[in-house]
C-alpha cells in the first residue's frame, strides 16, 4: 500500500500544471470598456474633373440639348463630391479627448464621433503623428466621458487573452476575443512595436483598442495581414507603450518631440565583435558622428553604445526606439565601449524632427587608378589622389584607399564591397596608403584577433565591415 501511494505522489509531482481557463465569459468586461469605445465617420470633400465631353457631330439635332445640359451642370467645370471613411477609437480622458489611427482622419473635412448610446459629436484634431500612426482628437460633451486607460503593454505575455472593440467593416460597434500571438512584430516604421493577436480585426478597426482582461488599453489595432481584405487571424495592435509617448506629446504640444543623438549606427555582428575585441555582438556600432549633440558630448566613430539612460542597448532598432522615445532637450547618460574601454558621456538630446540628415555624394562610374594600389584581401586599392577623390565626389582632405576591383568569389565581394567604396578605417585606426593597411592586418594577427574590423564609404554613407584574417 505504501508503495502504490509512493508512486501516486510521484506521479503527482511529476504532472505538467495545467493552463488556465478560458473565461467563463467576456460579458462583465466588455460592459465596463463599451461605453468609451467610439465609431468615427470622416467626411472628406474631393474635387472631381468632368471633362469628358459628348462626342456630338456639329449641327447635330442633339447639339442644343447637350449644351444646354452641359450648361446645368456647370460646363464642365471640376465639381466636389463628398468621400466617408470609417474608423474606430476610444477615449481617454472625462473631458474627451480621443486616440484613433492617423490614416482614420487624414486629410478629413469634417469628423464624428458616434458614442455605442448613439451620441454623435462633432471632433477635431488635436494632434497626429503620421510615423506611429496615431492621432490624438478632441470632443465636447458638455458632461464627464466614460473613458480607459493604458496599460503596460510590456507586461502582456504571448498566450493572454485580449479583446478587439470597434466598427468593422461598417456595422457597428462589435467585439472580437483571441489571444497574444506574438510580441514585437516590426511591420515598417522606424518605432514599430506591434503586438500580433488572433482576435478578429477587420477594415473599421483601425483606431479601435485592444484590451487585456483587466479592462486597460494594451494596443491600438492599426493593420492586418490578408490576402482577402478580410481577417485571417493575423492582426497587429501598436503596443500602448509606444502610443502613450506619443499621445502625451500630442496632447502637450500638439505634435511630436522626439529624442535625436545624432549618430549614424549599425548592428555588431560576431565577425564585428571579434574583429573589435568584444566579447559578445552587442550594442549598437557607430559608424559616424555628424554635427550635433552626440558630436559635442564626444562620442567618436567606432564607439560602441551599450547603455542609453540607465537601459542597456542589444541593438541598433533598440537604440533608435529608446532615443526616440525620450524628450527631445533631456540631457541623458550614455555608456560607451571605446579601445576596449567603458567610458559614460552626458547627452543633451536634440529633437528629431528638427535634425537635418547630411547627403552624399554620388559616383561618377568605376574610379581610375592612381600610382600606389595593391591587393589585399581580395580587394584591388588604390591610395586617393586628387584625380580619384574628384572621381568619387569627395573633399580635397578626404584620405583612404578606394576600392578598384572586388574578386567574385572573396569574402569582400560576398560582403557586398564594391568598386568605388573608400576604406578609412582598418582595425579602427586611419589609413591612407596600402603600407599603412597591411600594418593593420599585421597588427591584428598578433593581437589573435580572426577577423579586421574596416570603416567603409559608400557615396558618404560609412558602415563597418568585417574581413576574415584566417588563410
Amino acid at each position: 500500500m505504501a508503495l502504490v501511494m509512493a508512486m501516486a505522489m510521484a506521479l503527482s509531482a511529476a504532472a505538467p500544471l495545467s493552463a488556465a481557463s478560458a473565461p467563463e465569459s467576456f460579458a462583465d468586461l466588455v460592459e465596463e470598456v463599451s461605453p468609451a469605445v467610439v465609431d468615427i465617420t470622416t467626411t472628406t470633400l474631393i474635387e472631381t474633373n468632368t471633362d469628358l465631353q459628348p462626342m456630338v457631330p456639329k449641327g447635330s439635332p442633339f447639339e442644343d440639348f447637350f449644351r444646354d445640359f452641359l450648361d446645368r451642370q456647370g460646363n464642365g467645370a471640376p465639381r466636389p463630391r463628398r468621400s466617408q471613411a470609417l474608423g474606430s477609437g476610444f477615449v481617454i480622458s472625462e473631458d474627451g479627448y480621443v486616440v484613433t489611427n492617423n490614416h482614420v482622419i487624414d486629410g478629413a473635412d469634417e469628423i464624428r464621433v458616434e458614442f455605442a448610446d448613439g451620441k454623435v459629436l462633432e471632433a477635431t484634431v488635436v494632434g497626429a503623428d503620421p510615423v506611429v500612426d496615431i492621432a490624438v482628437l478632441k470632443v465636447e460633451a458638455g458632461a464627464p466621458l466614460p473613458f480607459v486607460s493604458f496599460g503596460d503593454s510590456d507586461t502582456a505575455r504571448v498566450g493572454d487573452w485580449v479583446l478587439a472593440v470597434g466598427n468593422p467593416l461598417g456595422q457597428g460597434f462589435s467585439v472580437s476575443a483571441g489571444i497574444v500571438s506574438a510580441r514585437s512584430r516590426e511591420l515598417n516604421g522606424t518605432y514599430d512595436d506591434f503586438i500580433q493577436t488572433d482576435a478578429a480585426i477587420n477594415r473599421g478597426n483601425s483606431g479601435g483598442p485592444l484590451f487585456n482582461m483587466n479592462g486597460e488599453v494594451i494596443g491600438v489595432n492599426t493593420a492586418i495581414l490578408s490576402p482577402n481584405g478580410g481577417s485571417i487571424g493575423i492582426g497587429f495592435s501598436m503596443a500602448s507603450n509606444v502610443v502613450s509617448k506619443v499621445v502625451d506629446q500630442l496632447i502637450s504640444y500638439g505634435e511630436t518631440r522626439r529624442g535625436w543623438l545624432g549618430v549614424r549606427i549599425q548592428d555588431i555582428t560576431p565577425e564585428i565583435a571579434d574583429a573589435m575585441g568584444l566579447e559578445e555582438p552587442r550594442g549598437a556600432l557607430v559608424t559616424s558622428v555628424p554635427e550635433g549633440p552626440a558630436r559635442e558630448a564626444g562620442i567618436e566613430a567606432g564607439d560602441v553604445i551599450v547603455r542609453f539612460d540607465g537601459q542597456d542597448i542589444a541593438d541598433t532598432r533598440e537604440l533608435v526606439r529608446v532615443v526616440g522615445y525620450t524628450d527631445a532637450g533631456k540631457a541623458v547618460r550614455v555608456t560607451l565601449l571605446r579601445d576596449g574601454e567603458t567610458r559614460t558621456v552626458k547627452v543633451t538630446l536634440g529633437r528629431r524632427e528638427e535634425a537635418v540628415g547630411e547627403g552624399g555624394g554620388s559616383r561618377g562610374g568605376e574610379p581610375q587608378a592612381s600610382p600606389e594600389t595593391g591587393t589585399v584581401l581580395g580587394m584591388e586599392l588604390s591610395a586617393l589622389s586628387d584625380d580619384l577623390r574628384a572621381q568619387l565626389g569627395l573633399d580635397p582632405g578626404d584620405t583612404g584607399l578606394a576600392i578598384m576591383a572586388v574578386e567574385p568569389d572573396s569574402e569582400a565581394a560576398d560582403k557586398g564591397l564594391a568598386p568605388g567604396d573608400v576604406i578609412t578605417e582598418a582595425g579602427q585606426q586611419k589609413v591612407a596608403s596600402i603600407g599603412a593597411f597591411k600594418e593593420r592586418i599585421a597588427a591584428a594577427k598578433e593581437a589573435g584577433r580572426r577577423s579586421i574590423l574596416l570603416l567603409v564609404r559608400r557615396d558618404g554613407d560609412p558602415r563597418f565591415v568585417a574581413l576574415s584574417l584566417e588563410e
